[in-house]
Parts: structure tokens; C-alpha cells; sequence
């Protein structure tokens, strides 16, 4: 294979597909392929999908359009898409886009080098079926030099009538303790300072792997693996994410407490703050059981930032139940909340439901419920001012070269003065002077703070 290969790949979607393209990309430069900025000057284009929303599929479907039409004059061009649109579409895509060479979902994603080896062989290949996801050994091509994604668990096995993922995912496979710490010691050595654990329902961790304790405890938990990993050389910060509400223990957020480089934030979706409209959606617990979750973490780490997703407009939300997830957003006070409206997914039990709302609905919903978000978000943010916050330096302001930014233990995106060339994977204390709904500024403090780095 010549050098001059060129490869492009876009992400829609979740942080596991982002840690899906970064070792896809990781493979490809293997190949000898280099990065390309560019779609239109590769050789080799991948979309890497997601099919949570309609509104990111039909994205997917306009840019392969345009690169499907360049591969009429330029037939080398090598057209792939990964992630959830294949594997819900498989062959279906092809016979949409015939110009593909192919169709993989997201458990392949280790595969792409076997994969691609077919289609130089002239293959057109759809990788679709199950597959045991094999220990991961591919080094991938991170984004950042300071924080890096580490996948603990592939699939889920939950059945949330909304949600595609268990169908384009797979059932849960945890990976071995020992080959999470490996793989975040490797970090550790190449200069990473932060490291999220990764799962679709990341509180799953271990329920697969085989062993108890003589208490009868089983003896891999995500509460296990956080004190497993927690003194890995280099390492300085630990987040995970996606928490699910059902398997969220008090275990739990004891370790987050007690363990001083796990981030004082936790993500855990509630999508409805109606009794009924959870039961509906299949999630396994009350609003009352989300309220005692938040409260115990509050009680164990009265500073934590708890961000978490909601969905509006699920089919047969009433008004009334509509603003019981107001309610609880109003009651909680979340640092950042993901909203969405709901949006009808193939395969889902939601899908073909009689009591569909109307886009107008959905809509308004979708406003209220963002404007309460800001309101609170802004008046969570103030507790900040004039404390002086530990900030993990990630990059330089693109909006202001005089400035760096990163992010506090509680994940708020956090602006000052500074030069990147020296400040970059420092934790520094900075005093904030100014804070908004999503974001801070600070000045950098002079003076020797715990855990501060640089």
C-alpha cells in the first residue's frame, strides 16, 4: 500500500462511537493511511453512525449522497459506514447506496483491517452479525493528548421501549479488570491525565465476568474496578459514564467519595419524571427511587454535578406528566441536562404505538423544558463564584488565543489566562471570577493547592 493513502472519518453520536472511531482510525494509520481533514481529499471515507434520533441518520444519508456521486469519478474511493445506521440497515444500505464497499455495525469496529482486506480484494462486505468482541489491542488514534475514553463494557441488555441500542449493540460483554488497567497504564505512560470509563449502562460492569465472594457478593462491580484502577500511575482524574438509575448502588457513590481521583460528577438519566411514563419506557425504577439516588449522593458528596438525560413528548405523555418532569428538574437542580424529543426508532415497541404526539407538542415541550434547564444551570453555577476550582487544562480557547480551557472535577468547561504550550495536562487552580449557565472564568491563583499538578 502506498503512503499516500488518505483516510477521513466522521462521528455522529455517543461517546462509545467516538471511542469507536478513534481506534478505527488508530487501525488505519497501521495501514498506512494518513489523517485527512478533508472528506473530499481522502481516499478512504468512514461515517461512523448513530441511530438514537431520526435527524442524525438522515445526515448520514445527505453525505453519502455526496460522496457517492464522487466515487462515479473517482472509483478508488473506498466508502464505509459503521456504527448503528449499519448495523440496524445492513444489507438494506446497500441497496440504498450501492457505491458502498461497506456495511459494518458497531462490534466490528476492531475488525476493520480484516474487513477492508476483503474489499481490496473486490468484495463488497456487510459485518452485521453478532460477533464475541475480542480483547481490544488496537492502539486508537486518540483526539486529545490529556483525556482519553476506556471501554469497560460493549451492548446492553436492558429493553427501554425507546431505544435502539440493545439492537445495534449487542448483549452486555464486560472486559477483564486486567485489561482495563493495562490499557490506562499505557495511557498513563504516553501522558494522559484523565481517563472515562465507558458503557452504554456502565453500572452493568461485571455481571457477565464469572466469580463471587464468599459473601456471596459478585466479585466484579464498576465499584470493584474504580478501586482496581484508581492507582494507576499517571493517571490523575477518572470519570464513567452512562450510569443507569436501576443498578445504581450506595457502594457506589461511598467509592466515588472515598477515592480521590474519581470526578465528583455523575451522569444518570431519569428521561421522565412520571411514574407511569417510566413504566411505559420500561426503565425499572420510580421517580422516587431517582430522588433517593440524588439524595444519597448528596449526602455522601454535597458538591457533586449530576447531569442526566431526558426524553419529552414520549408517546401518550399527558400535559400533566410533562411537567412532572419539570417538577423533578425544578426539585433537583441539574449542573447540565441532555434533552430530547422523542423520536420513533425502528425495531423499538414505542415505535408503533397508536398515541404518538405531534411534532408541534414534542416542540413546545422540548422548549419549556430547555429554558428550566438554563434557568437552573445558571443558578447551579453560582456556588462556583469566587471558589478557587481545580481546572485539568485540555486545550487553547478557539475563540481567544490568550486563553486555555478544561474542566473542573465536576466537569464544567472552564476558561483563563494562559499559554497552552506550558499549561496543557496541568491541573491548576484557578479563582473563578465570572460564572454562566455552562461554563466559568478564572484567574490562575500562584499558590500551592492539593492535587494541583504544574
Amino acid at each position: 500500500m502506498t503512503d499516500s493513502r488518505r483516510y477521513h472519518i466522521t462521528t455522529f453520536g455517543c461517546q462509545m462511537n467516538k471511542a469507536d472511531s478513534e481506534r478505527m482510525a488508530g487501525i488505519l494509520e497501521e495501514m498506512g493511511f494518513e489523517w485527512s481533514e478533508a472528506p473530499e481529499q481522502a481516499d478512504l471515507v468512514l461515517y461512523n453512525t448513530c441511530t438514537i434520533r431520526d435527524n442524525a441518520e438522515q445526515k448520514v444519508y445527505s453525505y453519502l449522497g455526496r460522496q457517492a456521486k464522487r466515487k462515479h469519478e473517482q472509483p478508488n474511493l473506498t466508502l464505509i459506514v459503521a456504527g448503528c445506521v449499519a448495523q440496524q440497515e445492513g444489507e438494506a444500505l446497500l441497496r440504498r447506496v450501492p457505491e458502498l464497499d461497506l456495511v459494518m455495525g458497531p462490534q466490528h469496529a476492531n475488525r476493520l483491517r480484516d474487513l477492508l482486506e476483503q474489499v481490496f480484494d473486490g468484495n463488497q462486505v456487510v459485518a452485521t452479525e453478532p460477533v464475541h468482541i475480542f480483547e481490544d489491542i488496537t492502539k486508537p488514534r486518540r483526539d486529545s493528548t490529556v483525556t482519553a475514553w476506556v471501554n469497560v463494557i460493549y451492548g446492553c441488555n436492558e429493553r427501554c421501549t425507546y431505544c435502539v441500542v440493545p439492537n445495534v449493540r449487542g448483549v452486555e460483554q464486560s472486559r477483564l479488570p486486567e485489561a482495563i488497567r493495562a490499557e490506562m497504564a499505557q495511557l498513563g505512560r504516553q501522558g494522559f491525565k484523565e481517563v472515562t470509563l465507558l458503557g452504554q449502562n456502565i453500572d452493568a460492569y461485571g455481571r457477565d465476568l464469572p466469580g463471587t465472594t464468599p459473601a456471596g457478593r459478585h466479585q466484579h462491580t464498576l465499584t470493584d474496578l474504580l478501586y482496581y484502577v484508581h492507582d494507576v500511575p499517571g493517571i490523575e482524574r477518572i470519570r464513567f459514564a452512562t450510569s443507569h438509575p436501576r443498578y445504581f448502588t450506595e457502594r457506589l457513590i461511598r467509592a466515588c467519595a472515598e477515592l480521590p481521583k474519581v470526578c465528583e460528577h455523575f451522569h444518570i438519566p431519569f428521561q421522565s419524571g412520571d411514574n407511569d411514563v417510566l413504566k411505559a419506557m420500561a426503565r425499572g425504577y420510580t421517580r422516587e427511587k431517582y430522588l433517593r439516588i440524588i439524595e444519597t449522593v448528596r449526602q455522601y458528596m454535597p458538591d457533586a454535578a449530576i447531569s442526566a438525560d431526558a426524553i419529552v413528548g414520549f408517546p401518550g405523555e399527558t400535559e400533566a406528566q410533562f411537567e412532572n418532569t419539570l417538577k423533578l428538574v425544578e426539585e433537583i437542580g441539574f449542573d447540565q441536562l441532555n434533552t430530547a424529543a422523542y423520536s420513533p426508532r425502528p425495531g423499538t415497541p414505542a415505535a408503533v404505538w397508536e398515541n404518538q404526539l405531534s411534532e408541534d407538542v414534542k416542540a413546545d415541550r422540548l422548549q419549556r423544558l430547555n429554558h428550566l434547564v438554563a434557568t437552573k444551570a445558571a443558578e447551579r453555577s453560582q456556588r462556583y463564584l469566587g471558589r478557587v476550582e481545580k481546572v485539568l487544562v485540555e486545550d487553547q480557547n478557539p475563540k481567544d488565543p490568550t486563553q486555555v480551557m478544561g474542566r473542573t472535577g465536576g466537569n464544567r468547561l472552564t476558561f483563563c489566562t494562559g499559554d497552552i504550550a506550558k499549561l496543557k495536562g496541568c491541573i491548576i487552580p484557578v479563582k473563578i471570577t465570572t460564572v454562566r449557565a455552562f461554563s466559568l472564568t478564572g484567574d490562575r491563583v500562584e499558590m500551592p493547592v492539593a492535587g494541583a499538578t504544574c
